[in-house]
């Protein structure tokens, strides 16, 4: 299981979810995400500073899976019940190391004090869910057994090939059980169905090239853990793998269009990726500021 393919580095652009979506949201939000060095106004310090600005929410979500992804590979190591006292300070002190690392958007553009131990509450919260949960009831009876071939959060980004085009799908936990293959993703943000199965169909993708596992032999599962626990799950067939990598074609061909050069992934001038008409989204933009300020 833990034989992914690896491939040689290349220039050209790999289509991913969140890449899709920042595109299709703002153009020009999407070149100071992807495209910063060909800025001819800004300095590239200061777009990249942007860029690395987070949000209270983002963050408890990555804390949150910074934490759980520790959790799985403890079980790796032993299958001992977990010290709830130690796992939990140790998730404070995570997030307290986390927090005082970053600049979050909310205290840069409005001031706002951030609080850690409202942080770590939260977190603290989603974390409580995940462990009373029927899923963690079912992972230690059934999962542990197969540990050495788990796939946690693998290295890198998750590149893979899809129709011979690059793109990404990092899985969150993959495991073994039996025949089937489980892929788990944890969300900590609002539940949004129609996006998240496709996410989950871009995972059992990656999965049947990797690893050659037939469609009805993949079991990929949304895990909400916040407010409440709960479960979103997606049959998977060869038509629904087939439709996704055709639609992954036509997006991918999409970005395209914005290059000067395909293969070394350089972008047209700037002035082609047009900003939003959607101010709601602007108001929670990370680039709002040099946005503004060059109306080109």
């Amino acid at each position: 299981m833990n034989d992914i393919k690896k491939f040689n580095y290349t220039d050209i652009l790999g289509w991913s979810v969140s890449r899709y979506n920042r595109f299709l949201n703002c153009k020009r939000q999407y070149f100071y995400e992807y495209y910063a060095k060909f800025d001819k106004d800004m300095p590239i310090e200061k777009i990249q500073f942007l860029k690395s600005l987070t949000f209270k929410a983002l963050e408890t979500g990555n804390i949150t899976h910074d934490i759980i992804k520790d959790m799985l590979k403890r079980y790796q190591v032993s299958t001992k019940p977990i010290n709830k006292d130690k796992f939990f300070k140790y998730s404070l002190n995570m997030t307290e190391k986390r927090c005082s690392s970053k600049t979050f958007f909310e205290h840069y553009y409005n001031g706002d004090i951030i609080l850690t131990s409202e942080i770590y509450a939260k977190v603290k919260n989603i974390l409580e869910n995940f462990l009373n949960s029927p899923r963690f009831a079912w992972f230690e009876k059934n999962a542990t057994t197969t540990s050495s071939e788990w796939i946690i959060e693998p290295d890198g980004f998750g590149e893979t090939r899809i129709n011979n085009l690059k793109a990404f799908c990092k899985v969150d936990f993959l495991f073994p059980i039996a025949d089937k293959i489980y892929i788990i993703d944890w969300k900590t943000g609002k539940v949004d169905e129609k996006k998240h199965s496709r996410q989950l169909i871009g995972y059992s993708t990656w999965a049947n090239y990797h690893f050659g596992k037939s469609a009805i032999d993949i079991v990929p599962v949304i895990v909400y853990l916040y407010p409440q626990y709960n479960e979103l799950s997606v049959k998977i067939n060869d038509y629904s793998i087939t439709e996704f990598k055709n639609s992954l074609a036509d997006e991918t061909k999409d970005m395209y269009e914005y290059l000067a050069d395909i293969e070394k992934n350089v972008p047209k001038d700037k002035q082609e990726f047009k900003m939003t008409g959607n101010t709601f989204l602007c108001k929670y933009c990370n680039y709002k500021e040099i946005c503004f300020e060059n109306k080109l």
